[in-house]
């Protein structure tokens, strides 16, 4: 008589089960906040009533917070990139990174112009590093407390670059800030 290894593959699970945690709860967040957004009004930024300023946009609490948290994760992300890690002050400068990014991802699905975007939604595709981000901040705080330290770097330098690379696309003229400074 022969028995198959019926034994857990707890290795197996113990490993991604976190991640696959963070990933549904992170699913579920966002698509909370999209449903929010759109019960809302969502899309707050434009104004059809106000179409003469900046292509129809104007500067709306949805945008200002997002332009200042947005602003300073930059310039703090960058200096934690570039400084020593580990200690006291990167842990301080590092969380509040964290917190003004989940803050801008989170300020994002406010704006927008309805009956433009994928599928009429309002939404572009600069939105997916907005869903990207509310995934991999709590992932890189993750496993940086479990002591998974190259995958945090790894996360926080993606999310960092996500954050220039959105931040490129919104200095494209026709965009709100594309207007205002060029």
């Amino acid at each position: 008589m022969t028995y198959e290894n019926t034994a857990p593959r707890t290795g197996l699970i113990r490993r991604i089960g976190p991640y696959l945690a963070v990933a549904a709860a992170m699913i579920a967040i966002t698509i909370g906040v999209m449903a929010l957004s759109t019960k809302t009004g969502g899309n707050v930024s434009y104004d059809p009533v106000d179409a003469q300023r900046i292509d129809g946009a104007r500067l709306t609490w949805p945008i200002l917070i997002h332009l200042f948290t947005a602003l300073p994760a930059l310039a703090i992300g960058a200096f934690v990139l570039w400084r020593k890690k580990g200690d006291y002050q990167h842990r301080i400068l590092g969380r509040t990174y964290a917190v003004l990014m989940m803050v801008t991802a989170i300020a994002s699905f406010w704006i927008g112009r309805p009956g433009t975007g994928i599928g009429g939604s309002g939404y572009s595709f600069i939105h997916a590093f907005a869903v990207v981000t509310l995934f991999s901040i709590p992932l890189g705080v993750w496993t940086a407390r479990h002591g998974m330290i190259d995958h945090h770097q790894r996360i926080m330098r993606s999310v960092y670059v996500g954050l220039i690379v959105a931040g490129a696309f919104t200095l494209i003229p026709g965009r709100l800030l594309g207007n205002l400074i060029f």
